[in-house]
């Protein structure tokens, strides 16, 4: 008779996903009152972009050098420790901030360590799962990251009237530092034989060819996944005239919550969907699914109506993205080649980030046509990539 598998729901992936729920109550809290302190600051919908673009796009080659550097040690845990260390100093020193340009150093300063923990939690993640299992795996996790997400918004509407955006800000270190706090007590490593000799370039040329066609497909869809805060931003600036600044800013903020609510339903649900059917192709139908909110924000007026669609139904392609983008590459990746595999998929992720939220940003203040004709076309594109990938993968013989 043969072994059952281990189940998924074990002590690690129990671990990872309440870090991942605590870290993000801070750093969603952060996030969603950081229109608010910016625009205390006098930046606005550009400098947000840029703050948010070169955040990202520094994480990403954290992301890709912390997997490499992953590979090259026999305990990968102490490192994911740090970065969430790093997360929940960066976001608790927006409390600080004097000019913009102080946001923009320590919200690089926090998705630095953000990027670091990454693809380190994500070859956990892996070790502790069968593939039957891996996509509900990922789901759970992500469910937990997004309902982190739906309580710091909720949890910043309810200390903005109280402490002010700075007070609220600084109590952002708690739950951050609590993230890394359960990494270390929780989370069971498996040893792996290290790999001190692993070299960059030598290593990326090792990757599966299914892998670097995958993550062209995620990179090229990537290019048009802005960031939420520009939502945030765009929701406010639309409802200011009708409600005034600060209710348009504590209305977008709920939108937000609303968000992460449809995210935090889809994650698990997608996950499951992924054990069940190919992985790559549940991607691709989450990858066409954003055009949809991209489309609805060009409809005309600023109605509640018209936004609660657009946040709801980015939440719900989001759920499909993260989930199982993670989930498909564990399904290729080589166990020796985890850690830069996934600080691969990562740094791709976050390159896509740095190009999206500067770019959409700026053809945004010109004309918000042009930015979401942007979304729409790099969406499209990618679901395209990701099914020619997925095609020739099942043609070829096993």
């Amino acid at each position: 008779m043969p072994e059952a598998a281990p189940p998924w729901h074990n002590r690690t992936v129990l671990g990872v996903s309440l870090a991942s729920l605590c870290s993000d109550v801070g750093h969603e809290m952060a996030t969603s009152l950081m229109p608010v302190l910016l625009a205390s600051v006098a930046g606005g919908s550009a400098a947000l972009g840029l703050i948010e673009g070169i955040s990202d796009g520094l994480a990403s080659f954290a992301k890709l050098f912390s997997g490499l550097y992953s590979d090259r040690l026999e305990r990968r845990k102490p490192l994911a420790v740090a970065g969430y260390v790093a997360t929940a100093c960066g976001m608790g020193s927006f409390a600080l901030a004097q000019r913009w340009w102080h946001i923009l150093l320590a919200r690089a300063f926090a998705w630095t360590g953000r990027g670091a923990r990454t693809p380190v939690r994500n070859v956990l993640m892996t070790e502790a799962t069968e593939p039957s299992t891996r996509g509900r795996a990922f789901g759970f996790e992500r469910a937990m990251d997004s309902a982190g997400a739906v309580i710091g918004p909720l949890l910043a509407l309810s200390l903005l009237p109280l402490l002010g955006v700075r007070g609220a800000l600084a109590l952002t270190l708690i739950p951050g530092l609590a993230a890394a706090l359960l990494i270390a007590l929780l989370v069971e490593e498996k040893k792996h034989p290290p790999r001190p000799e692993l070299g960059l370039r030598a290593a990326l040329a090792g990757l599966p060819r299914d892998f670097r066609r995958f993550l062209l497909g995620v990179g090229v869809a990537g290019v048009g996944d802005f960031s939420n805060t520009l939502l945030i931003l765009w929701a406010g600036q639309a409802w200011a005239p009708r409600f005034g600044a600060l209710r348009a800013a504590s209305l977008a903020i709920a939108f937000y919550a609303g968000y992460n609510v449809v995210y935090t339903l889809c994650a698990y649900f997608s996950g499951a969907l992924a054990d069940r059917f190919r992985k790559t192709r549940v991607l691709a139908a989450g990858y066409a699914c954003a055009a949809v909110p991209a489309a609805a924000l060009l409809w005309p007026g600023a109605s509640l109506l018209k936004f609660a669609l657009v946040f709801g139904l980015s939440g719900l392609y989001m759920g499909v993205w993260e989930t199982v983008e993670s989930a498909a590459a564990a399904e290729v990746l080589p166990a020796e080649g985890r850690g830069l595999g996934f600080g691969a998929l990562a740094t791709v992720n976050g390159c896509g980030d740095l190009v999206s939220s500067a770019v959409v940003g700026s053809l945004w203040a010109l004309h918000p046509a042009l930015a979401m004709g942007w979304v729409i076309a790099s969406a499209l594109c990618g679901c395209a990539i990701i099914l020619g990938a997925s095609a020739g993968s099942a043609a070829r013989p096993a």
